[in-house]
């Protein structure tokens, strides 16, 4: 069982930057794909970016690419979220998940065994 936690969330203005971490306890997350996922108010859930295990290929969301970096801290045990140039629209609770196997369905929350619990993240303009 692998237990999820975010953090870093907060307020920000348009234009600032902000850096979630996805810590996990019980497993080594370097084992696992680890996407983030973000969902705003009325909308479905939305994948953002993920990062293979092993040879730790990237993919992003198209709404956010050019602007998120995702990278694994493997002395830490997190996956981290570098988000700049934030926009008001980028408001939403963010996910972190992890999945034991490939799918290439990565962009959607199916894939995935396990969730953190979420942070919020609120862009003002």
């Amino acid at each position: 069982q692998v237990q999820l936690v975010e953090s870093g969330g907060g307020l920000v203005q348009a234009g600032d930057s902000l850096r979630l971490s996805c810590a996990a306890s019980g497993r080594t997350l370097s084992n696992y794909f680890v996407g983030w996922f973000r969902q705003g108010p009325g909308k479905e859930r939305e994948f953002v970016a993920v990062v293979f295990r092993n040879i730790g290929t990237k993919y992003y969301g198209d709404s956010v690419k050019g602007r998120f970096t995702i990278a694994r801290d493997t002395a830490k045990n997190t996956v981290d979220l570098q988000m700049d140039s934030l926009k008001p629209e980028d408001t939403a609770v963010y996910y972190c998940a992890a999945a034991r196997f490939y799918s290439s369905n990565y962009y959607s929350p199916n894939m995935y065994d396990y969730w953190g619990q979420g942070t919020q993240v609120t862009v003002s303009s």
